[in-house]
């Protein structure tokens, strides 16, 4: 059975750990990225001290699981030198050979990343929110100049690669590396990858790892603190096209966020802190409040709902949960109405969390979100967690599209 993995928040809540315990306990043959890009930040700890963060290789990897860059990932080659070079340091053998990119896949480059920096910089105090990689900038160029955007496939066509860059790099007007330096750098990213025109799904079960959270989504999420991507189970599902899948939302004990944007619950009296998602310059301080029911209930209406529920950081000293806004309620809009969920994150400004003492933290999400928790998280390896048995008991909800 395939299996999507979905974050139910504003992203850090261990989708990473989650695919990797997929991994551990069932016989994966692909892990399918189909959203984000480099930016994404998913720490996998195995019980032998082993510890890597994923950004584009699939968190399946360290268990030999191969990976599938989808046609809506946004690949960034030269970080994925950099992943690739860990991996192997960390004893995964020929780790190439464990990749395939779809043709179609959108390539991020110096140029987008310096753009999308310096309009960061340029909002000074009224910043969105940004990883400061250039996944924006590049959804945002392909969307404006569609026939020019740099795909996967043109690293195969060097005359091409070299046409789009230079018109990109004078469109952008950012700066960044000559033009001939990306060309024969893409060269080689292309002779060492395998490019496919999509991909098949019937040779074994796959996980479909989902970057950021819903959230975050771009069309959902509480405008203008969101990304350029869709973050619900919305592609997988497309990719899949009717296949049948269980769609797995993971929530951590506590909702946290990077940087600017709401985060209704925030106390930063809790103390807490995670040393996988410190502070940078780009997406600011990490932020932590109590669980957040009402947002959760959000993302899981606008998503279509989950089969069933992955519950980490149950190891946190937390005993609060949030259930009512005090009169301001979340309703899903219909995709494309910025304007609407702008003034939807207006309202949150108004919003007074009503808190509820938790004792069995199963139980509990479980009564207010109504859906099963079957797969519990007490710590960052596969072996500890704990699991009930994946089962679609109903016909799946639509997400709002």
């Amino acid at each position: 059975m395939h299996v999507i993995v979905v974050d139910l928040g504003f992203g850090d809540c261990g989708k990473g750990t989650v695919v990797d315990w997929l991994c551990a306990t069932r016989d994966v043959h692909t892990v399918v990225r189909f959203n984000g890009g480099a930016q994404a930040a998913h720490t996998v700890v195995l019980a032998d001290g082993r510890k890597h963060t994923f950004a584009q290789f699939g968190s399946g990897t360290l268990r030999g699981v191969r990976t599938h860059l989808s046609r809506f990932t946004v690949v960034d080659p030269l970080a994925l030198v950099t992943e690739a070079e860990h991996l192997t340091a960390l004893g995964v053998p020929d780790v190439w050979r464990l990749l395939t990119v779809d043709r179609s896949a959108l390539i991020s480059t110096p140029y987008h990343r310096e753009a999308n920096r310096a309009k960061e910089r340029a909002r000074g105090t009224a910043r969105h929110g940004s990883c400061g990689m250039g996944v924006g900038e590049c959804m945002a160029y392909a969307l404006a100049h569609p026939g020019d955007a740099v795909r996967a496939g043109d690293c195969l066509d060097p005359p091409e690669l070299r046409r789009k860059l230079a018109l990109l790099r004078e469109r952008l007007g950012a700066g960044g590396p000559p033009v001939d330096a990306c060309v024969r750098a893409y060269e080689g990213f292309a002779a060492t990858v395998t490019t496919v025109d999509g991909m098949r799904f019937d040779d074994g079960p796959c996980v479909f790892e989902g970057a950021q959270g819903v959230l975050l989504d771009e069309w959902h999420g509480f405008h203008p603190y969101t990304t350029w991507s869709t973050t619900t189970f919305a592609n997988a599902l497309e990719l899949l096209g009717g296949r049948p899948a269980y769609r797995l939302g993971v929530l951590r004990t506590i909702t946290t966020r990077h940087g600017a944007g709401p985060l209704v619950t925030e106390d930063p009296g809790l103390g807490i802190t995670d040393p996988n998602n410190p502070a940078n310059p780009w997406q600011g301080a990490f932020r932590v409040g109590h669980f957040d029911a009402v947002a959760h209930r959000y993302a899981l209406d606008v998503a279509g709902g989950a089969d069933g529920l992955a519950l980490t950081h149950l190891d946190l000293p937390v005993d609060r949960m949030c259930t009512s806004y005090g009169g301001v309620t979340l309703r899903p809009g219909p995709p494309g109405d910025l304007a609407r969920q702008a003034r939807l994150t207006h309202s949150l400004g108004r919003a007074d969390p009503r808190y509820t003492s938790v004792t069995d933290w199963k139980s509990a999400v479980e009564d207010t979100l109504g859906v099963p928790v079957v797969v519990q998280s007490w710590g960052p390896t596969a072996e500890d967690k704990t699991t009930l048995h994946l089962s679609r008991t109903t016909a799946a909800p639509q997400p709002v599209v």
